[in-house]
């Protein structure tokens, strides 16, 4: 048998195909219109993933998600019309960037949970979006700030993916990568120091666990993957606004987050679907996209009240029991026994 480590999952095996689906078939499907839908919606994944990795594992609320995302495309942008480096060293910079500045605001919040942590988190959000509105995002000027008036530079893309169907690959396989960063941290000890500290920081501390060093660490995960969401938005657009990362926006990302289902990488697409696919349908539709607001509330709403672990939890608690009853009929013993528990 494989170690636990590189055992899959249903789950995991689902998400591995789900990703070759999204890598291979959609690229190919999309229009132009819904390619840029989609490769949104995979930035937006990636930084929902951050957010709900730490509400999952450690049951604190970041509400600063969309405000590091605007930082981490602000340094993409400064190193691609300020330095000739490759993309992948500028998006490297702007992942890490941002994974030291969710240190920062961590050392302020670590004492904090709850209701605090939030307003906290939340206040950071609104700096970042008064400065990212103040200051704009570098568009090939000079100066620190690198801003111009009129049209601005151009931006590189990476050389595997100039075109919108092979970025749109780019960003699935980012994403997929960091599907399993995340895994992977939850498999090995910081994963069980993490399950450890939700259930009690008391008895972290008596087991040994540095509990500020591994809140530290979760803070750093989710805007490592904030950075590097918003790295890749500013690639795929070429430009950013102020107005996208409204202090607002964090607090719907984490909303979806929880509507979608937290704990599982279904639930993360799920939310960024929600967030960018949705309002795009209604449009095509030609209704209103604010009625998408009213959709996110009632989802919320159902969430909180009658699915605890969100759209997706509903989902694989309905596949569990078809394998169950399907492997009754069989004879067979049923998957979720061998698998074990889905969480920590």
């Amino acid at each position: 048998m494989l170690p636990k480590l590189f055992h899959i999952t249903p789950s995991g095996a689902a998400g591995i195909l789900f990703a070759a689906f999204a890598f291979f078939v959609v690229p190919t499907l999309a229009g132009s219109l819904w390619l840029s839908v989609f490769t949104s919606m995979g930035c937006f994944t990636l930084a929902i993933a951050g957010v709900a990795f730490m509400y999952a594992r450690l049951g604190m609320v970041s509400l600063t998600q969309v405000g590091l995302m605007g930082v981490g495309g602000w340094v993409m942008l400064r190193l691609n019309h300020g330095f000739a480096l490759p993309f992948e060293v500028n998006l490297v910079i702007a992942g890490l960037a941002t994974m030291v500045l969710g240190w920062v605001l961590a050392l302020p919040a670590l004492r904090l949970r709850g209701l605090y942590l939030a307003l906290v988190t939340l206040m950071a959000a609104g700096g970042l979006e008064i400065i990212l509105s103040t200051f704009q995002f570098p568009n090939g000027g000079s100066g620190f700030w690198g801003v111009q008036t009129g049209s601005g530079a151009g931006f590189r893309r990476p050389a595997l993916a100039q075109s919108p169907e092979a970025y749109l690959r780019y960003v699935v396989a980012m994403v997929t990568l960091a599907f399993l960063f995340i895994e992977l941290h939850r498999r090995l000890a910081p994963g069980r120091a993490w399950a450890l500290i939700r259930r009690s920081e008391a008895a972290a501390m008596a087991a040994g666990v540095n509990v500020t060093f591994y809140k530290a660490w979760a803070f750093g995960i989710s805007g490592l993957l904030a950075g590097g969401a918003g790295a890749l938005l500013a690639g795929s657009l070429g430009l950013l606004d102020g107005g996208t990362f409204r202090a607002s926006e964090s607090v719907m990302l984490f909303a979806l987050a929880v509507v979608g289902g937290a704990r599982f990488w279904l639930g993360a697409v799920i939310a960024a679907a929600l967030f960018r696919v949705l309002p795009a349908l209604l449009n095509n539709w030609g209704v209103d996209a604010d009625l998408s607001f009213v959709i996110f509330g009632a989802g919320l709403l159902h969430a909180v009240i009658t699915a605890p672990n969100g759209i997706a939890g509903q989902i694989t608690e309905f596949f569990a029991g078809l394998s169950h009853k399907l492997s009754n009929k069989l004879g067979l013993v049923p998957s979720t026994v061998i698998e074990g528990s889905a969480d920590d």
